[in-house]
């Protein structure tokens, strides 16, 4: 009840400056602005107060009865309150809902079927709640790890290809130039560009700058899931790239090597053991020039 009344004071200024600062910095304050701006060009007519008084007069009454009369600024802030609980409602279940992992943090979620979703760092997922069981779409930007509910068509759309299931579990990693996907139950469908693929337990798929890569795994998740990074036969800037995802830090790179491909793991919570493996493999000097900057020079 505080929190409406505080809403409702909020939408007719009527805050005093403690309140308004505490109401600014509510987690929900976003929203309620959101609201305010679409309901700023609505307007409730003004009260006639004589008139009403005298229809009620007027008016046969069995029994005496005694009708208040509002301010103004009463029945407006009502009705726009009721209007704003209207905006909400909608706003909750139309408006697409957004999952964010920044660098060097995972996020853990689930979706309205019960779903789990494990975005990897510097990742980002948009859904929209409603009408969820029928419509089980959402929108992928980098990397995420799917535990599907069984149930109707599930979709995750990337930039790169689109991935459809029923219910299972498998890992989407889209980066650059590269679309990755590994099925490690169930069967998932991929779509890129103009090529249709059907995976199986245990099977994975590549694609980077329109050439296809198949092949078999041997784990139940990914390996991000258990603190390790995956490569496979990539370049060493998009091995750094993940790198600093992971560890959220910059790392410059002067080499003139950059097309040797790296097979292999890093590890994702021990940033020194990362470093000498690829100062050992690229035959590189690091450099730790500040907290969060790092510099690979040739040796």
């Amino acid at each position: 009840m505080k929190k409406n009344r505080l809403l409702a004071k909020w939408l007719n200024d009527d805050l005093s400056p403690d309140e308004l600062a505490a109401f600014e910095a509510s987690p929900d304050f976003e929203k309620y602005q959101k609201i305010k701006n679409y309901t700023a060009h609505l307007e409730v007519g003004d009260l006639d107060e004589n008139a009403m008084l005298s229809n009620i007069l007027s008016q046969k009454k069995t029994a005496p009865k005694v009708v208040p009369l509002y301010k103004k600024w009463a029945f407006r802030a009502a009705a726009i309150f009721v209007l704003a609980l209207a905006v909400t409602f909608v706003m909750q279940f139309f408006v697409p809902e957004t999952e964010t992992a920044d660098f060097g943090k995972r996020t853990t979620f689930s979706l309205p079927d019960n779903s789990e979703v494990v975005l990897n760092s510097g990742s980002e997922i948009q859904y929209k709640k409603w009408n969820w069981d029928n419509s089980r779409h959402l929108e992928l930007k980098g990397e995420a790890y799917f535990r599907v509910a069984k149930g109707r068509k599930f979709e995750v759309e990337t930039r790169l290809g689109k991935v459809t299931v029923l219910g299972t579990q498998f890992n989407v990693k889209t980066r650059k130039n590269r679309f990755d996907v590994v099925c490690y139950e169930g069967r998932v469908k991929v779509n890129y560009n103009n090529t249709q693929i059907l995976l199986t337990h245990g099977q994975s798929v590549s694609f980077e700058n329109g050439k296809q890569v198949n092949l078999t795994v041997n784990t139940s998740k990914p390996e991000w899931i258990d603190n390790q990074i995956g490569f496979y036969k990539e370049n060493i800037r998009s091995l750094l790239d993940e790198v600093e995802r992971q560890y959220n830090i910059k790392i410059e790179l002067n080499t003139k090597d950059t097309t040797s491909l790296f097979t292999g793991k890093l590890p994702a919570k021990d940033l020194n053991t990362a470093l000498q493996i690829i100062s050992t493999t690229y035959h590189l000097e690091a450099k730790q020039v500040s907290k969060n900057k790092i510099i690979f020079d040739e040796k």
